[in-house]
């Protein structure tokens, strides 16, 4: 394959995972940021049984990212993607007649969980980190990444149009609808990436899957990262579900915290792609440090001013900018120190981390909503929780296991 075919097949191949993720991504968060206030209204329930059932699929979806993952890096992302699309589409649908709390844990939860796993960023990523070569990877999953983000700017406010004009389960069914189309792209970009894969020599220390798991797990820097991506969960997780409701309780108008979330997914566009073009520059330590201070200050300063829709959409953009925006230095740090041969198994497990944090960031918050009546605690939490990712950032090591002369496994 000469340059320009093989150029030509990049661009292909992140247009269609650009509209994969968009749709996959951009469901998922519909899913969580509108539905907990209609179905709980409708079912007469607690906020924390809709929560709990987003942070089971937080949990679902970290915990069996690795095992997806590996299934990608070791039999191709064809038929991950396509099982992902069928999950995700009778997720979406049973939600929409669900009668139990047990069928939403179950639709809503576990099998959407699953769903989501097979159908974003480790698995993406899995594909892309074997067509581009290192000084563009950053790049690559900025772009994609960010198109996820845009997912979530579309899919908010025709998520809301749906449930104001024809009800949640209408709402939840055109879901159901939309992430099926993720079968037909998904053959198509693993497609490519089968035809555009470059050789992937073994790493030192990484020859076989259980090598490159005790190599990772003996460096600090693996493990500082994967703290590091606990905070993310939490944080991003808990602002997406409760912020719609937190400000309906402070007398917003509804309206505003749909088109905040619309703004988060908006900005966030920008801030992802601007953060996979830095960190193929700089270090990515630093610009993860970076994002995660930014956040607990950006935080502060919309608890502490006078609330207005303004200052929830600057809230919204700001915040918006940073949302995402850990994804492609930290996958890129990932493929760089441990290289891309298994990059969807040792990227999955950094993202279990990351849905740890999820589960928690959604589940306390409205289960300390029903104890107290407020967010107070949660909110200084998350601030208190980006500060200390911003820390334990700077001591990684992103030199590759080849430069410090790691001997194998």
């Amino acid at each position: 394959m000469t340059d320009s075919e093989r150029n030509k097949n990049i661009v292909y191949a992140l247009l269609a995972v650009s509209i994969i993720l968009g749709i996959a991504m951009g469901s998922r968060n519909a899913f969580s940021g509108l539905f907990l206030q209609p179905i709980s209204a409708d079912m007469k329930w607690g906020r924390e049984v809709f929560s709990f059932a987003v942070a089971l699929q937080n949990i679902i979806w970290g915990a069996s990212q690795p095992f997806i993952g590996y299934i990608a890096d070791r039999y191709g992302a064809k038929r991950v993607l396509i099982v992902g699309a069928v999950l995700y589409t009778i997720g979406f649908v049973w939600t929409a007649f669900l009668s139990s709390t047990f069928t939403l844990a179950l639709s809503g939860g576990i099998i959407m969980g699953v769903a989501v796993a097979c159908t974003t960023y480790s698995v993406a990523y899995s594909v892309l980190g074997k067509m581009v070569d290192a000084s563009r990877r950053a790049w690559a999953f900025g772009i994609s990444a960010a198109a996820g983000s845009f997912g979530q700017f579309l899919m908010i406010p025709l998520g809301s149009w749906f449930i104001s004009h024809d009800g949640w389960q209408f709402s939840l069914i055109m879901m159901g609808v939309l992430t099926a189309t993720i079968a037909p792209l998904g053959w198509y970009f693993a497609k490519l990436g089968e035809k555009g894969k470059l050789p992937q020599p073994s790493t030192v220390g990484q020859a076989t899957a259980g090598e490159a798991l005790q190599t990772a797990f003996a460096d600090r820097s693996y493990l500082l990262l994967t703290l590091g991506y606990f905070v993310c969960g939490f944080q991003v997780v808990f602002i997406g579900a409760h912020l719609t409701p937190y400000l309906l309780d402070k007398g917003t108008p509804a309206h505003v915290g749909v088109t905040a979330l619309a703004l988060v997914g908006l900005f966030n566009c920008i801030g992802t792609y601007v953060a996979g073009v830095v960190a193929g520059k700089m270090p990515k330590r630093y610009v993860l440090s970076f994002i995660y201070f930014m956040r607990s200050v950006v935080i502060v300063i919309f608890l502490a001013a006078p609330l207005s829709a303004w200052s929830v959409y600057l809230f919204a953009a700001a915040i918006g900018v940073l949302w995402l925006s850990t994804v492609p230095p930290t996958n890129a740090l990932v493929a760089q120190i441990y290289g891309a041969r298994f990059l969807g198994m040792l990227g999955g497990i950094v993202f279990f981390s990351h849905q740890v944090g999820s589960f928690l960031g959604v589940w306390l918050g409205g289960k300390l909503f029903d104890l107290n009546g407020n967010y107070d605690t949660v909110w200084m939490l998350t601030i208190a929780l980006g500060i200390f990712a911003a820390l334990i950032h700077l001591p990684i090591d992103e030199r590759a296991l080849e430069a410090r002369g790691v001997a194998t496994a």
